[in-house]
């Protein structure tokens, strides 16, 4: 995918069920998502109104007007000494996966962390996610912490791994 083939944007409000949407569609491969069940446009309003282009940036990615993908930067931990560290999700439709959509946005938010004062970047992926654990590796991510069968996904226990990446030249 070239850069004259998308834009890279932060989400409105109006990009919302199209978050939503690509969202749910990772619920039922149970490879991506703990949530078991669909979720809202309500139930999300107040995770999308956390997200800032200064702080915590959500970005969308287009192409020809339609949502194809979501990168969001969230809060780790809650507490103002883990204000340099963002845990990084990435979400694609099912029909741009495997476009190297994660990589786009992986480069542009390693790039962007000395902007938004991040010296941290987490990722919290299922054991058996293999897709995403490679793509994290690739751009420098190194295993964390493992958390063995703490997610039950239709009766079978799946391990997480904390996968994260420290970012040179954050300016902090």
């Amino acid at each position: 995918m070239t850069e004259d083939q998308y834009t890279i944007e932060h989400a409105q409000v109006s990009d919302l069920e199209d978050i939503v949407r690509i969202y749910n569609s990772t619920i039922a491969g149970r490879m991506v998502t703990a949530d078991l069940e669909p979720v809202t446009v309500e139930s999300k309003l107040n995770w999308f109104m956390e997200h800032n282009e200064h702080q915590r940036p959500l970005w969308i990615m287009k192409s020809e007007g339609k949502v194809m993908a979501w990168l969001s930067f969230q809060s780790f931990y809650g507490r103002a000494a883990y204000d340099a560290t963002a845990e990084i999700s990435i979400y694609v439709s099912e029909d741009c996966r495997g476009a190297g959509i994660g990589g786009i946005f992986l480069e542009k938010a390693i790039g962007e962390c000395p902007r938004l004062g991040i010296t941290s970047l987490v990722g919290f992926v299922f054991g058996h996610n293999a897709p995403s654990l490679k793509l994290l590796r690739r751009f420098g991510f190194e295993d964390w912490g493992f958390l063995p069968g703490v997610a039950v996904l239709d009766g079978v226990q799946r391990d997480l791994v904390i996968i994260g990446r420290k970012i040179d030249n954050a300016g902090l």
